[in-house]
């Protein structure tokens, strides 16, 4: 995979070792438009990599630094994830200027990348999450239409096969998966769906998701 360098001047000092991978959207117009602002230093934000829609890609951050991408965010008890992740921005206009499906092309670039950043730092599948599921009262990226199964079926990240029954209330299942469980159930349910039951992103804890969510726990162990 051939990776082209444009530097941001937002990092800094990694504080502990890499042990999670975060996927966003850019949600911005373009990506010439994300990449100048990721690269601003009146920002204050960066990603490590940047993957455009025609699957060029972008390293903006070296992985030893700590990028800032992930903003207040928690997963599995802990927080401040920057210190501890990559992030990658994935070039979509997201649901403010009008979201659309992944291409192909960016999709096999993000898998290649994604297996690479894996290998390298040892990163669980549990731990391979989007953006909303570490910020779900925040964000919505990299949203429904990101194809994680996909994903998962090539190495990257987990997705359970089948549906299992649940032995526990869906705010357990959900902590036991990584979520954080002090915030509204539905803004919970509809980040888990996001990633997990892209077919039905409505909050509600339906069979279908109570099914999907034990599915989830009982894979993530």
């Amino acid at each position: 995979m051939r990776i082209h360098d444009l530097p941001s001047p937002n990092h800094d000092e990694r504080p502990q070792p890499v042990d999670m991978l975060v996927l966003h959207y850019t949600g911005m117009r373009s990506g010439a438009e994300a990449i100048a602002r990721l690269r601003d230093p009146a920002s204050r934000v960066s990603s490590h990599y940047v993957v455009e829609e025609d699957g060029a890609v972008f390293r903006l951050v070296a992985e030893d630094r700590r990028a800032w991408h992930a903003g207040v965010s928690h997963w599995r008890g802990a927080s401040l994830l920057n210190g501890r992740s990559i992030g990658i921005e994935i070039v979509n206009p997201g649901h403010e200027f009008g979201y659309r499906p992944f291409p192909a092309l960016q999709m096999a670039a993000v898998c290649d990348l994604c297996l690479g950043i894996i290998a390298r730092h040892g990163i669980a599948a549990r731990d391979v999450v989007a953006h909303s599921d570490i910020a779900p009262d925040r964000k919505e990226d990299p949203g429904e239409l990101f194809d994680w199964q996909g994903l998962a079926d090539n190495g990257v990240g987990l997705w359970p096969h089948g549906a299992a029954e649940p032995d526990a209330a869906a705010l357990t299942l959900l902590g036991r998966i990584g979520y954080r469980k002090d915030l509204p159930l539905p803004v919970l349910l509809r980040a888990f769906q996001r990633h997990w039951r892209p077919e039905s992103v409505d909050g509600q804890a339906d069979a279908g998701t109570l099914a999907r969510l034990a599915a989830v726990a009982a894979a993530v162990g």
